[in-house]
């Protein structure tokens, strides 16, 4: 009876997770044979041919978004997309490029891409491409008009190919062409690391800037530490992990391993229900287990590089400066589609030791109806939190309207030679030139005050307002017009940061920008001083 009883109990739940399996199916099934019965009708029966491939990729597009921004389908054609994001890798020249609204002789606006920033060493730097050349036509086609998108799809392409980019330079009257052949490139996770030495220190400050978590990134970090200690001698180390946004979970889990253990528990996944996945621990001898940590981060640290924070903080092993980071614990796996296509699907939320899921947005709500919301505790909170608010003073203005890109090109053209970033300094002839090159280009500074003040004006001449009101707010609008060069007195140190910044880009490319740039950094002050203080309590 008993032995009944049981089969019979087995039975009975064999049956409900059979149904229970197939509930969702049949759910799927019966949406899918909608889908189909629409797209037959429209295929027999609407009054045009019909682009079956565009509609179907718009359906899975709008389909998508409905779940979150993570999950997403790529055809046979994108799958160069997915590669370079894993990989770090692509064919082309080796040169960021942007786009910029300009008026073409008809006074209509057109979009013109322009060469931005080539990196050293690459196809594009290595023959003759500058930052400040337009971009005319690739291969025979002409470009302008394109979008950035657009443009760069025709600047990649296999490794070996030849590619010929006419581009006009400027100050030049005739466009010239250059023909030479693409490469394999692959972007360096590692953009810039050094060791910082000064009196007060008793051993140098190691920094390494790392931006991406991407097919063996984890390997080039160790080597840039490697370097440090063995031939710098530092005594800590900062992690610049400041807008990293993250990438491969297994290369975070190697670089926590460098400072804990083996064994030592990064990060685990779980998925629906939350049931547990997948556990990351470390799988090698601890390398550095006393070096003193301290990681900067800020809001667009995001995903595997708020692993590497996150779990080094939860571990006691890093003190975390910066800003409240991005909040994405959210995991993407990879998964084959028909016709070589590929979706890559969140799948889990990931977990740091502590227990904490920092996912800052539930996508979950969307699928309820409800708005989505940011939960203003997600991410990772640092131990040393530096406001970073900046405010929209005239820096701003002249860098949103290509001022210091466009002078910086002059000002390469002018001089064959720079200091090094480390010596180089903007003298008060620099900055008076460079006011000189905005009168010339009729540069008009607007605050953001003065551009709502136009909407309050604009309202009150709609309404019952007496004449001498009218008047005393026209009056003031005459007040609020700023001199931009008494905006550029009052902002001198920021205007020499980024007017400085892309000068020494010209002349000695992402590193040496890097180098510049960190010369004004409050934060890394801050950081530098966290080092010492950790370092003297592991004495």
């Amino acid at each position: 009876m008993n032995t009944l009883r049981s089969t019979l109990l087995l039975c009975v739940s064999l049956l409900t997770l059979t149904l229970s399996a197939q509930q969702p199916t049949a759910r799927v099934d019966k949406q899918l044979e909608i889908f189909n019965d629409v797209m037959r009708q429209l295929d027999v029966n609407y009054v045009d041919t019909l682009n079956y491939e565009k509609l179907i990729s718009t359906a899975i597009e709008q389909m998508l978004r409905q779940v979150d921004p993570y999950t997403v389908y790529y055809s046979e054609d994108d799958s160069k997309k997915l590669r370079e994001m894993t990989t770090g890798q692509y064919g082309g020249i080796g040169a960021v490029i942007q786009q910029r609204e300009e008026k073409n002789q008809k006074g209509e606006k057109i979009y013109q891409c322009y060469i931005a920033n080539p990196y050293e060493g690459l196809p594009a730097q290595r023959n003759g491409l500058k930052a400040g050349d337009k971009i005319l036509s690739v291969d025979g086609t002409k470009v302008t008009g394109m979008t950035v998108s657009e443009v760069s799809k025709r600047l990649r392409g296999l490794p070996g190919s030849t590619i010929t980019v006419e581009i006009l330079r400027p100050g030049d009257k005739k466009s010239q062409k250059i023909t030479f052949q693409r490469e394999e490139i692959r972007m360096e996770p590692v953009r810039y690391y050094c060791a910082y030495k000064a009196d007060s220190l008793a051993q140098p400050v190691g920094y390494i800037y790392f931006l991406d978590f991407t097919e063996n990134s984890s390997r080039d970090f160790q080597l840039a530490l490697d370097d440090l200690v063995k031939n710098e001698h530092i005594g800590s180390l900062i992690i610049d992990l400041r807008d990293n946004g993250g990438g491969i979970i297994g290369e975070a889990v190697n670089i926590v391993n460098l400072f804990v253990d083996r064994g030592t528990m990064v990060v685990n996944t779980k998925g629906k229900n939350d049931e547990p996945q997948y556990e990351y621990k470390t799988r090698h001898d601890v390398r550095y287990p006393n070096l003193p940590l301290v990681i900067m981060v800020n809001k667009n640290t995001a995903s595997a590089a708020e692993i590497v924070a996150g779990s080094l903080q939860d571990l006691g092993r890093a003190t975390l400066v910066g800003q409240r980071t991005y909040g994405k614990g959210l995991v993407q796996s990879i998964r084959t589609v028909a016709h070589n296509g590929s979706l890559k699907v969140t799948t889990a939320r990931y977990y740091l030791p502590s227990g904490r899921c920092i996912q800052a947005i539930d996508y979950a709500e969307r699928q309820k109806g409800n708005d989505l919301k940011r939960d203003t505790a997600g991410g990772i909170l640092p131990d040393i939190v530096i406001d970073d608010s900046a405010k929209l003073d005239v820096s701003y203005a002249l860098y949103v309207k290509n001022m210091y890109f466009d002078y910086a090109t002059r000002y390469h053209q002018q001089h064959e030679e720079l200091l090094p970033p480390l010596r180089f300094e903007l003298t008060d002839e620099d900055i008076e030139d460079f006011c000189r090159f905005l009168d010339e280009q009729k540069f008009e500074y607007e605050t953001e005050t003065s551009k709502y003040y136009k909407q309050l004006l604009d309202m009150a001449r709609h309404e019952d307002l007496d004449s001498t009101t009218m008047q005393q707010l026209t009056d003031l609008q005459q007040r609020m017009r700023p001199d931009y060069r008494e905006a550029i007195r009052r902002n001198l140190d920021r205007t020499k940061e980024l007017l400085g910044r892309e000068i020494v880009l010209r002349y000695y490319y992402q590193k040496g920008e890097i180098a510049y740039q960190l010369r004004f950094d409050k934060e890394l002050r801050r950081a530098l001083s966290e080092c010492r203080r950790r370092y003297d309590a592991n004495k």
